[in-house]
């Protein structure tokens, strides 16, 4: 049984693997922390404890204070190398954590050739993956609604209201909620033409993320929904440690 935790911006993540299958999966939110082992009484304890924290150290401190005393909880680290993906940034422990294990996931994922992984979340991130596990780069962007939110505080005349998403917006609502994830499908367009342009054009997108629905009839090129995928890369980088 291994619990795998992923604690990013806005939701602390997790899933209890029994082998075969996710037995169990939950969320609370990032700002609940202290509540973590509450909502983890179900899947505790487990034999092999792996977590990805982006959030901070309070956070992870929450999340180390839920295994109690004895309890051993790997931390995971972005590296150069690992299960078969290279990690393309200068410094490679500069990469979140969250991204190092969706990029795995991604490699070990069904799909062959080149991929884009993207995880539409809090923030956009948009990563560039070789057929051969080479990590070229990625984007970091707001996401949607983060987008949304930052004309509401900063505008005068741009209030928060639900829209819809529309060719050619006849409202401002939907001007906001259609440029917003209009933008965001434009990164991903945007990075997919520089993969081509590199000799590696990408074939699928690997998409994941709260987001993800919201930008997925936007993408450019075929797209394969993994809400797991996180969690997935985690449960690989444990069962070979």
């Amino acid at each position: 049984m291994i619990l795998a935790i992923d604690a990013g911006n806005t939701r602390i993540k997790w899933g209890l693997h029994d082998g075969s299958a996710w037995k169990t999966l939950g969320a609370i939110a990032t700002s609940g922390s202290p509540t973590l082992s509450q909502a983890l009484r179900l899947a505790l304890p487990a034999e092999k404890v792996i977590a990805s924290n982006v959030a901070g150290a309070k956070v992870r401190a929450d999340i180390a204070r839920c295994m109690g005393a004895g309890a051993e909880i790997t931390f995971i680290q972005s590296e150069s190398r690992q299960l078969g993906v290279e990690n393309g940034y200068r410094d490679p422990g500069q990469l979140g954590t969250d991204r190092w294990a969706a990029l795995i996931a991604a490699h070990h994922a069904g799909e062959r050739g080149h991929k884009l992984v993207v995880n539409a979340g809090t923030a956009l991130t948009i990563d560039a993956l070789t057929a051969d596990g080479y990590f070229l780069g990625g984007l970091i962007v707001p996401g949607p609604a983060l987008m949304r939110h930052s004309l509401d505080r900063g505008t005068a005349g741009l209030r928060l209201t639900d829209g819809t998403l529309q060719d050619f917006p006849g409202s401002t609502p939907d001007a906001i909620t259609s440029g917003a994830i209009q933008a965001a499908a434009g990164a991903v367009e945007r990075l997919a033409h520089l993969m081509a342009a590199r000799g590696c054009p990408p074939g699928r997108i690997i998409l994941s993320g709260g987001a993800a629905a919201e930008i997925a009839g936007c993408l450019p090129i075929p797209t394969t929904l993994h809400q797991n995928l996180v969690l997935d890369g985690l449960l690989l980088i444990a069962r070979n440690s």
